[in-house]
């Protein structure tokens, strides 16, 4: 049988970096300290819930600025400067980020001022600094990008379907089970167009995103 509709299969790359947990580091200069978190974080909803739980945690602190990457290829980010000077501070935290090739992550500078203005440049380091405290001490790993595709089926094809999937390693979830059966696979991106084209070559079996 073929598609419901026409799937866009590009041979995406499967894995991309992140953090396996938070993580934190420290800087000071002239007075001011910058405390650096850093967060795995799924997405940008996730990533302003933390920002605004951290405002309420460390009320007392001067600025709260912050950088967040989220996806396999990146593409949904932030920069916030929260009233630093434009560019000084968000913009070190996410280029850290940029240079370590992460995403899925959240990073926060939390600052207390010392008393001293550090200028233009001397914000840019402090915040470049701090960024790099935490993620000198995080542990990095692989994480597989996956799509959900979306597999209906008769009761009989159940076995084949199911074994398809698991030799493969793909998980399932929402699962259906009834005279019309259906799931969806996470399937790795690399993996999508092979899955497809084996799901349906067996009868009854409909592949959609």
């Amino acid at each position: 049988m073929g598609t419901e509709k026409k799937l866009n299969l590009t041979g995406l790359p499967d894995n991309y970096l992140s953090i396996a947990s938070p993580c934190e580091g420290l800087y000071k200069d002239n007075g001011s300290r910058f405390l650096s978190l850093a967060f795995p974080c799924q997405s940008p909803d996730e990533a302003e819930e933390k920002v605004k739980s951290l405002r309420k945690e460390y009320f007392d602190a001067t600025h709260h600025c912050y950088a967040y990457r989220i996806g396999q290829k990146g593409d949904l980010f932030r920069i916030n400067d929260d009233g630093e000077p434009s560019s000084t501070a968000g913009r070190p935290i996410y280029g850290e980020i940029l240079s370590r090739n992460l995403s899925d992550i959240l990073v926060v500078v939390v600052r207390w001022f010392g008393g001293v203005k550090l200028g233009v440049p001397g914000l840019i380091k402090a915040y470049k600094q701090a960024t790099q405290e935490a993620l000198d001490s995080a542990k990095v790993i692989t994480k597989t990008a996956t799509r959900p595709l979306k597999i209906h089926f008769s009761y009989p094809q159940t076995d084949r379907v199911l074994k398809e999937l698991r030799k493969r390693g793909i998980s399932e979830s929402d699962k259906e089970f009834g005279v019309d059966c259906s799931l969806t696979a996470h399937t790795p991106l690399s993996m999508c167009s092979e899955i497809v084209s084996v799901l349906e070559k067996i009868e009854n079996v409909t592949v959609t995103e």
